[in-house]
């Protein structure tokens, strides 16, 4: 069944609000490389907007209701809000759940060496990436360093016009017969994606006085002197190497924006927006912003953690309700919007898409019934109940929307964070925004989609 393109509905000279979205969108991915700096400023907007801590509320003991605005934090890299409905809790919440970490590299605990004269810095992909992309580009440093007294220093370099920036080195073609024999997982191994970060080497006043790894020796002095970081707090860092540079907009027409993460920021962002502009609505809403999803939801501050549940139920006691019935009637009871990317259609590589179900740019806010690989394997599979009850929300808001699938059945596939939201018995469906070069340093989406999850997203915490 064809869908329109949701240009139609903003011709020339009704395009402002797209646009105006789009910029502020662009700012936001511009800004915010890494999970922490995701928090650390939607949690400023959400202070901005009237959101209490969670833990300030615990210890004040003060009493929730109907609409309040409560944030919890976790580890400076997962977040969720919640705006206290005017159903009891025991009927469930209306969650918008989406990722914020995002394919890159990450350096190692021990990171920094040299080699004939050169300093580079080891790393550790992390996530599904295409090892191949990541040469020959400008990255930038992006993270934090804990000293051993407990001073956090954040890292941000690459991004100013007068900052440096590194990158991971080639194999000029004229030497690169055998590598272009390879296989292209195998053209660059992992162990390859080293970054170069100088190559000048430290001079000692006393020209008797050699220094070994004297081009390592210069970057760690220009490290103390301008960071105060020394070599031993590499050890508890977590640094992380991102494509430099800003969002741009994509296209003569600047209907597009290429940017570092749009997967999954360009769910985020507008689950985040959609939850601010609501307000109060019947169902408590809740903007579940989560990390390590790119490596299996794992760990204290993925989604397979108990921090969500651990919220919910202080939320609970807060509104002077908790017991164990009531925490499993909540989770039961919630409807969630796995706010995750779809693959978009992209006729250079056709051959890969089943035409009738996949994900166009243009056509709008994009459902998944189900995710997974070959047989369906990994995936949540929404009920069609819900489904139409979705489809009914969508066009009673003139949302534009599309359905789609992860590609041809034997092709490949993936997962998101919905079959772990549904463990609960919520019903749970994929919904995002379809996005060109998906898992690459420069990734494209159209500004008309994001719009249109946003006001899809919005229409969700009103009436489902």
């Amino acid at each position: 069944m064809e869908r329109k393109n949701a240009w139609e509905k903003y011709p020339e000279g009704k395009r402002e609000e797209v646009f105006a979205f789009a910029e502020g969108y662009k700012k936001f991915i511009s800004d915010c490389k890494t999970e922490r700096e995701c928090v650390t400023e939607l949690v400023a907007q959400a202070k901005s907007a009237g959101f209490e801590n969670l833990d300030e509320i615990i210890a004040s003991g003060k009493t929730l209701k109907t609409g309040d605005k409560v944030y919890a934090e976790n580890m400076g890299k997962m977040l969720a809000l919640f705006v206290i409905g005017k159903q009891p809790l025991e009927k469930g919440m209306n969650i918008l759940g989406a990722h914020i970490d995002s394919p890159r590299l990450d350096l190692k605990q021990n990171p920094l060496y040299e080699d004939t004269d050169m300093a580079l810095l080891d790393t550790h992909y992390y996530g599904g990436v295409k090892k191949y992309q990541w040469v020959t580009l400008p990255l930038a440093l992006h993270g934090v360093v804990v000293k051993k007294d407990g001073t956090v220093i954040n890292v941000s370099i690459g991004e100013k016009e007068e900052d440096p920036v590194f990158g991971i080195s080639d194999l000029l073609v004229h030497l690169a017969g055998e590598q272009m024999e390879k296989k292209a997982a195998k053209v660059i191994e992992g162990e390859q994606l080293d970054v170069l970060v100088g190559s000048i080497p430290f001079l000692s006043e006393k020209e008797e006085e050699k220094t070994k790894d004297a081009v390592k020796a210069n970057v760690l002095n220009i490290l103390k002197e301008q960071y105060n970081i020394e070599e031993d707090d590499f050890l508890s860092a977590e640094i992380e190497v991102v494509p430099a540079g800003k969002a741009r907009d994509y296209g003569f027409d600047r209907s597009m924006i290429m940017g570092y993460g749009h997967d999954d920021r360009v769910c985020a962002y507008p689950s985040f927006v959609a939850t601010l502009e609501v307000g109060t609505c019947e169902k408590t809403s809740v903007c579940l912003l989560v990390d390590k999803e790119e490596i299996g939801s794992v760990g204290a501050t993925g989604m397979q953690s108990k921090f969500f549940s651990y919220a919910v139920a202080e939320i609970l006691e807060a509104m002077g309700g908790y017991s164990q019935i009531a925490f499993n009637r909540a989770m039961s009871n919630s409807k969630v919007l796995s706010s995750d990317v779809s693959a978009a259609y992209d006729p250079l590589y056709a051959s890969v898409m089943e035409k009738k179900n996949a994900a166009y740019f243009g056509k709008g806010l994009v459902f998944n019934k189900y995710t997974g690989s070959r047989g369906k394997g990994g995936s949540n599979d929404a009920n069609p109940e819900y489904i139409a009850e979705l489809r009914r929300i969508m066009d009673e808001n003139n949302v534009a929307f599309q359905t789609s699938e992860l590609g041809k059945v034997d092709q490949g596939g993936g997962g998101t964070i919905a079959y772990i939201l549904a463990n609960y018995n919520m019903s749970v469906i994929d919904s995002g925004v379809a996005v060109l070069n998906m898992h690459a340093p420069w990734e494209i989406i159209s500004k008309v989609d994001i719009y249109e999850a946003k006001r899809g997203y919005a229409a969700f915490l009103k009436e489902a």
